[in-house]
């Protein structure tokens, strides 16, 4: 008898887990759609595309940018034609995985427009000057006499690692223009305006300039931190006998070489940036 009982109450048992397995996971979600059906539910989601927005330092910017421009082709001539476009196109043949665009798109609300971009670079004037990295003699920039473009420096195999910057050079038309006391190239960041590189005709001799002191500020109006020097003493670095390369902080594990240098006879004082 007690034995019968066992089998009964062990097939009714058997019998319920076989139905609750057939029809459980139905009832189950019947339930839970009458507990969503008909009501509104508020949930917080992010915004599709939103995803994760890197925001690159100015050491980071500032290698990239170097590694950009050092990836350009560029004709072995004078300063002025190395950072002249030529014919009034571009000469954008690329090597490695950087490149460097011209950018025709409107900017950002957060960019320097192409009416804001004079003014834009006659503050950073300024403030080198005030500084004591240019003297005062430099003269203002003026739209009739400069030719501004936008560009792009991409890390093509980091895409997201990118700047915008703004090219100015003297116009190619200002022929036979008096270039004494002139910025005659320079790249200033699209968003904040500060000056990457600069070329400038200059009063100063090779003799009043002292390179560490200009390095130093330079770091210091760019918030780049101490520059340590560069340890080379290849006198074929540059085209001119007369400079000095500092070394700052890159990406990473890596460096940007920040040169300043002078053209004797023009007269011609320069920064610019190197990987």
């Amino acid at each position: 008898m007690k034995y019968r009982m066992r089998m009964t109450a062990f097939f009714l048992a058997a019998l319920f887990s076989v139905l609750l397995s057939i029809w459980g996971p139905e009832a189950l979600a019947k339930y839970q759609d009458k507990g969503m059906l008909d009501e509104i539910h508020e949930e917080t989601v992010e915004k599709a595309g939103a995803g994760y927005r890197y925001k690159l330092n100015t050491n980071e910017k500032l290698y990239i940018l170097s590694r950009c421009l050092s990836s350009q082709n560029l004709p072995e001539t004078e300063h002025s034609a190395m950072t002249r476009l030529e014919e009034g196109g571009t000469y954008q043949e690329l090597e490695g995985s950087y490149a460097f665009v011209a950018n025709y798109r409107s900017p950002s609300e957060r960019e320097i427009t192409d009416e804001q971009i004079y003014e834009t670079c006659n503050t950073a004037l300024a403030l080198l000057k005030e500084y004591g990295i240019l003297p005062e003699e430099v003269r203002e920039v003026e739209p009739s006499s400069y030719d501004a473009t936008r560009y792009s420096a991409i890390d093509v195999l980091e895409p997201r690692n990118n700047i915008a910057v703004w090219k100015l050079s003297l116009s190619n038309s200002q022929e036979n223009a008096n270039k004494e006391n002139r910025l005659i190239d320079a790249y200033l960041d699209a968003n904040d305006g500060k000056m990457y590189e600069f070329y400038v005709r200059t009063p100063l001799l090779w003799e009043d300039i002292d390179t560490d002191a200009v390095i130093e500020k330079w770091g210091e109006y760019m918030g780049l931190g101490r520059p340590t020097a560069y340890e080379s003493d290849n006198p074929l670095l540059e085209t001119t006998p007369y400079f000095k390369k500092y070394v700052f902080p890159g990406m990473g594990e890596e460096r940007t070489i920040v040169t300043v240098g002078f053209y004797e006879g023009i007269n011609e004082l320069f920064l610019k940036i190197s990987r």
